[in-house]
């Protein structure tokens, strides 16, 4: 597996390997002893799917507060999206800047997002599936949503005006959000 540093301390792009010959393919997608080596501490708590029908629906940005942070790796397994990660650590020299990866079921390439950072998405397809694995589990009471277009951060989403869920289209900026990272 392939693994590169985006711009933001702890995201990573992971490339899988991918084994073709006259009946397919094979990838390893996830690798506990492979992350490890490239020092990603990670240990599956919850794998999570979704299926957006439209393009341009936007999922985000969530985030689960301390003590329940989550750290995710995203992969698209149908279709394409535009995936985000924001650094919420306040001590971060990368405080509040994001860094934005496209993810496929063609490129078949993966997004480590580490704890203190929350993630969105935006589907370029219609029928889109994401598969994300979580090293800690959902708590509701954790769970925390921040505005797509939060001015203070400043995402440039490819659309305007993205499909939302209701919880999404009422997530608050992130000076009321409650973030404690």
């Amino acid at each position: 597996m392939e693994v590169i540093q985006t711009d933001l301390p702890g995201v990573v792009i992971l490339i899988p390997q991918v084994f073709t010959d006259h009946r397919g393919w094979f990838y390893e997608s996830c690798s506990r002893r492979t992350l490890a080596a490239h020092g990603i501490d990670f240990n599956i708590a919850q794998i999570n799917r979704s299926c957006s029908l439209q393009r341009y629906t936007l999922r985000g940005l969530h985030f689960q507060n301390h003590p329940y942070a989550q750290a995710k790796i995203i992969r698209c397994t149908a279709g394409s999206i535009l995936d985000a990660a924001v650094d919420l650590r306040r001590d971060s020299p990368a405080y509040l800047q994001y860094t934005m990866v496209e993810l496929s079921a063609a490129n078949r390439r993966q997004l480590y997002i580490p704890r203190g950072f929350a993630h969105g998405c935006l589907t370029l397809t219609d029928n889109t599936e994401i598969e994300y694995l979580t090293d800690e589990f959902y708590y509701p009471e954790a769970d925390r949503t921040l505005r797509f277009d939060d001015p203070a951060i400043g995402i440039s989403w490819e659309t305007a005006d993205p499909i939302l869920s209701a919880k999404d289209a009422a997530a608050p900026f992130l000076r009321d959000c409650g973030c404690n990272f």
